[in-house]
């Protein structure tokens, strides 16, 4: 369509605009309505947005039997992008999460995979997601149920509460899980405690774990109140006795409540191995060695880093200010963990992070809006790749800070960051790739391509090696963290 079309389109929006401030169109309400509602004359100039002429209806037509992505697909950017990068990390392997909302965990372990295979030289490795994610579902129970007794004073309907019983348990996450089960419970092969039906599907156990959480949660809130009923006569001091007595109770009867979720988790994950016998193999797979290990031993050989204090969080969210270090409550998987602290930044700085990390060949957890303009046959994420505006004849204007604060964006899925394709002549990016979870089919070759224009537009954050972070942002670190609620949006969790 030429812009006179859009014009037409668009006309009736004027309309709207001369009448609103009570026009004749506006005049003849029903008797008893409130204002603001549909009136029938209201209705017909809003009709007018759509013209029923010759345009119209073959838009109509073909939108009744095609998905509106399939005609929206820019012809103009057909073409597959190039596929070659300057600089890109040596790694080996797609993982899949199949129908699991695991990415932040698969993420995170190939981080720390790509560094293993290439400092040994390994042929190839994959470390066990589905024993850390045993002791994620169960940790997280911890978290919420520790959670409902820390909040057993306030009312039901407070947003706190409200939102622990909202959010009882989830298998998504983002780093902080990494980070957090690591340092506690240590890492295995694959081999070692290997994927089940359940850990690949995840749906139907996540379903039986969150009703018996909130029965848990329900539990916990009405043994406090029963104690609350007894003791609102008592003295100050054997209340405060009674108040002892109240918290062992509440802790024996959460460690009761956490004994039935774990054995739910072991029939559908399997327990968590506690030894195991390993091989590891060179490039040309010869025997190197062949030794025993414990989940700790194995990574303290293997990986050996503090991963708690040797990333950071890099963050771009518009709607808060840069250069300040902000911390989200219950951001975390671990109970006695701690909530992950995030430095806001402009994009082009955690660009310049991205880019010295990418030529040291250390991969990064990456984390973006995957859905929006993304191609799956062609494996591209490109603001180019879709026409919805041509399609619809509307306008979609919003910015980024906007869509943000709009809900309508905002990070979803976690995947590692390992090229990028810098311009010689102006030193910039042209685009970035990812090595995605979603098995070697999915998109190009297992990975996604994406431009540095979508780039910017979708990607909210990134986990750096501290020796990549200038003295600066380190030092930003140092601020007294802005404390932002459970229930921010930036706390949805990655899956």
């Amino acid at each position: 369509m030429n812009n006179q079309d859009y014009m037409k389109r668009y006309a009736f929006i004027a309309a709207l605009a001369a009448l609103s401030a009570g026009t004749a169109a506006y005049a003849q309400q029903p008797a008893g309505a409130p204002e603001g509602g549909i009136s029938p004359e209201m209705l017909a100039e809003i009709s007018k947005g759509y013209e029923g002429d010759a345009d119209d209806k073959a838009i109509r037509n073909a939108l009744a039997l095609t998905p509106i992505g399939t005609l929206a697909i820019n012809a103009e950017n057909a073409a597959m992008i190039d596929t070659h990068f300057s600089d890109r990390v040596r790694t080996k392997g797609i993982t899949d999460q199949k129908s699991s909302g695991r990415c932040w965990l698969f993420t995170g372990l190939n981080v720390l995979r790509a560094k293993m295979i290439d400092k040994y030289e390994l042929p190839g490795m994959e470390f066990s997601q589905n024993c850390l994610f045993f002791y994620d579902q169960l940790e997280k129970s911890n978290l919420f149920l520790q959670g409902i007794i820390d909040t057993k004073e306030l009312p039901f309907d407070d947003r706190k509460v409200d939102w622990l019983f909202s959010n009882p348990l989830s298998d998504g996450g983002q780093f902080t899980g990494v980070s957090n089960l690591i340092t506690k419970y240590g890492l295995v092969p694959a081999e070692a405690m290997p994927e089940t039906y359940q850990s690949d599907n995840t749906s139907q156990m996540a379903t039986l774990l969150k009703l018996k959480l909130r029965e848990d949660g329900l539990a916990l809130r009405e043994a406090y109140e029963s104690w609350a009923a007894t003791t609102s006569g008592m003295s100050s001091r054997k209340k405060a006795i009674a108040m002892e007595n109240l918290e062992r109770q509440l802790q024996d009867m959460k460690v009761q409540q956490l004994s039935e979720i774990y054995r739910m988790l072991a029939l559908c994950l399997g327990e968590p191995v506690k030894e195991f016998e390993w091989t590891r193999c060179d490039k040309d797979n010869n025997v190197v060695s062949r030794k025993t290990y414990t989940p700790k031993s194995f990574y303290d050989e293997f990986i050996g880093e503090d991963l708690e204090n040797n990333y950071v969080m890099i963050m771009n969210d518009p709607c808060r200010e840069y250069g300040k270090v902000y911390e989200i409550d219950y951001d975390r998987h671990v109970y006695d963990g701690h909530n992950w602290l995030y430095v806001n930044l402009p994009v082009e700085r955690i660009k310049e992070m991205a880019i010295a990390s990418i030529k040291d060949n250390v991969a990064m957890y990456f984390s973006c809006d995957v859905a929006k303009f993304y191609s799956r046959s062609k494996g591209v994420l490109d603001l180019a790749n879709f026409d919805y505006e041509s399609l619809m004849g509307v306008s979609f204007g919003m910015d980024k800070k906007e869509r943000v604060q709009t809900h309508a964006s905002g990070s979803s899925h976690a995947m590692t960051l390992i090229a990028v394709d810098v311009c010689p002549e102006t030193g910039k990016p042209v685009k970035w790739m990812v090595e995605n979870s979603w098995g070697p089919a999915s998109g190009y070759k297992g990975c996604l391509i994406m431009t540095d224009e979508w780039f910017d537009e979708y990607m909210f954050r990134l986990v750096v090696e501290k020796k990549y972070v200038p003295a600066d942002v380190l030092k930003m670190l140092e601020q007294e963290p802005v404390q932002l609620p459970a229930w921010d949006p930036m706390f949805a969790p990655e899956e």
